[in-house]
């Protein structure tokens, strides 16, 4: 029971250092581009439950009440019976298992808070999105690193790999290209699954992009109606400007 519950803090030690990293500081190769869009209902329902799976044990969402996740189809029996701790209500802000006074005494300051996490961290490279999306599909193993594990888009990053057991281990496939007269390694792009997963590639990318998705939505559940409104809006504005325009030239065909 210690080990385990070393090992979950110490995750969420390193992920707030890793998720608290401006991209644009931390080097490593390009982001991708993630795929998830909010209004896709069956890909936010799957990313909550991996969220509420591995993240919000030690980290909170402290702006998110639960019954807000009905916007995404979900009923109230449904957030009881699987995403809620024991002594939660539908009612109550997500809110992090770990006990911030033990969290600020081990850790020097709580784990952050994740709901503005995917608004936050965009850069250079692309979005907030497109940088977790990218961050957790370049794990690879690294015995040189204290946690045995490094990250492509983030070089020596301080976080183990959080879902390792869905992906597998896998190291990644270097080039070598000759620049200014000298030969270095270059990422291919390709990768060598060391040890399978439970998840298959195409899976395992589903769910982190399911993930993202769902990290996107949190960070400003009302943006589709938003989107909606504003549509709803211009449209109104053109319409009115066309009659404004004819009234225009019917009061003022008789003056001289």
């Amino acid at each position: 029971m210690t080990s385990w519950k070393n090992f979950v803090f110490g995750l969420a030690l390193a992920l707030g250092a890793t998720l608290g990293a401006q991209a644009s500081g931390t080097g490593g190769i390009a982001w991708d581009k993630a795929p998830g869009k909010i209004n896709d209902n069956a890909s936010l329902q799957d990313g909550v439950k991996i969220f509420v799976n591995y993240c919000l044990n030690c980290h909170s969402a402290a702006y998110m009440r639960f019954n807000r996740l009905k916007d995404i189809g979900l009923t109230d029996d449904q957030i009881k019976d699987n995403l809620l701790f024991t002594s939660d209500k539908v009612g109550d802000m997500m809110k992090a298992a770990i006990d911030p006074k033990q969290a600020k005494a081990w850790f020097g300051a709580n784990p952050p808070d994740l709901t503005l996490i995917a608004r936050s961290r965009s850069g250079a490279g692309g979005t907030g999105a497109d940088y977790i999306y990218t961050l957790f599909r370049s794990y690879y193993r690294d015995d040189s690193t204290p946690t045995g594990w490094n990250n492509l888009a983030f070089p020596n990053i301080g976080m183990p790999h959080p879902l390792w057991q869905l992906q597998g281990e896998r190291k990644p496939i270097y080039s070598t290209v000759e620049s200014h007269g000298h030969e270095t390694h270059v990422f291919s792009g390709r990768w060598e699954q060391v040890s399978p997963g439970t998840m298959s590639p195409l899976e395992y990318d589903k769910a982190v992009a399911d993930l993202v998705n769902y990290l996107k939505w949190m960070g400003e559940p009302a943006q589709s109606k938003r989107v909606a409104i504003g549509v709803w809006v211009l449209l109104f504005l053109l319409v009115f400007t066309l009659i404004a325009w004819r009234l225009n030239a019917a009061y003022w065909k008789d003056v001289q």
